[in-house]
This record gives structure tokens, sequence and C-alpha cells, in this order.
């Protein structure tokens, strides 16, 4: 009986990364991307390229950080999963290596209990090119999961984890079903189960 449900934000419950889109808006798109692909293959450290990333936004506008995060889409079938999720009483949580103003404003739209993210500090209007939060190292999920459990007094037999990337290892590991959705091959080889069409309506046929 699954009680609570961990997502990822970016790639997972919806379409695309956030940093990658404010990269693109802001001329440092092909930089910016060529970080994260290594960052979520585990090829480079999360916390590093994090910092990295989030320098390269130095100057951009929080008015334009806000009208790309606007636009930002649900993944196919994201709200109908969630929707169907909380009407079993299970608690749906968001677990995000980027930030706040995309997952925040995102709860309204696909539905989720709460998110776990980064801030994208500003100053004058403009992002300062420093960032700090809740998400911040590749094993931040995994705590992060293990505090949600000791609070709902909870095992990890009634936790899920769904994500795609390789700083989503930590918290398969404290989730008895791990679902590696559309996901690089580093966290398939820590999932239990893994779903390569992208509908996230998928996940419910392993609940049933």
């Amino acid at each position: 009986m699954i009680k609570l449900c961990a997502f990822d934000f970016d790639s997972t419950l919806i379409q695309g990364e956030t940093i990658d889109e404010l990269a693109l808006a802001y001329g440092v798109g092909d930089e910016v991307k060529k970080i994260t692909e290594a960052a979520m293959k585990g090829e480079l450290d999360f916390f590093e390229s994090l910092i990295k990333r989030v320098s390269l936004l130095k100057g951009m506008s929080v008015e334009n950080v806000k009208k790309v995060c606007s636009k930002l889409k649900p993944t196919n079938g994201a709200v109908e999963l969630v929707g169907e999720l909380k009407k079993r009483g299970i608690k749906v949580v968001v677990f995000s290596g980027g930030f706040h103003r995309a997952t925040d404003p995102m709860r309204n739209i696909i539905g989720y209990d709460e998110s776990f993210a980064n801030i994208l500090h500003q100053k004058n209007g403009y992002l300062s090119g420093l960032v700090g939060g809740e998400m911040m190292f590749s094993m931040s999920k995994g705590e992060m999961l293990q505090r949600l459990q000791r609070l709902m007094g909870i095992s990890e037999d009634e936790t899920m984890c769904v994500g795609d990337g390789a700083n989503d290892i930590f918290m398969f590991e404290h989730a008895k079903t791990s679902i590696a959705f559309c996901a690089k091959e580093i966290l398939k080889q820590s999932a239990s189960h893994c779903i390569d069409t992208c509908d996230m309506r998928e996940i419910l046929k392993i609940l049933e």
C-alpha cells in the first residue's frame, strides 16, 4: 500500500529541463545544456554542475524568469496520474534539483501536495548567479525522502519514487517501488521498474 510518492520534476513531471529553458531564453543555452546532460548521466557532481549552470544566468531579469517558467508544460499524463494517486490517499511531493520558481506555480496545474527545490537568488530584479535551497546535492532527494518517511511514520515499502536522472539514485535507494521514467541508463540500473513510453499514466499499471 503506497502512502507517499516522490517525483522528480524536470523531464519527469514536466517536459524538458527548466534551467535549459532559462538558459535558452538568456542566450547561454548550448553551454548550460551540455552541463545538464553530463550531470544527469552522472558524469559531473550535481552540486558543482548546479553552481556552474546558475552562474551563467547572472544578470537575467526576474521577469524573464517568470515568463519562461509560465510556459513550462506538464508531461503527457502527469495531471491524470497525480489526480489518481491523490484519490487513493497518497501524498504526492516533488523533489527538484531545479527551482521553486517553476515547481510552485506548477503545483496548481499538476496538483501535487508540495515541492522541495532550490531558490534562484535575486537582487534589484535580476539574478545574481547564486543559488540555495533544499535540493543542492546529489544526496539531497534521498535525505529529504527519509525525513518525510519519519515524519509520516511510513516505511520504504509504502514509498514510491519516480525520476529520470542520476540525482534520483539516492531517493530510489529508500523506496521499494522506484520507477525510471524515460530515464538515463544510469538510473535504470537502480530502478525496480522502467517505463520508456512517454505517458505517465503507464505508472498506474504498476500499482494494479
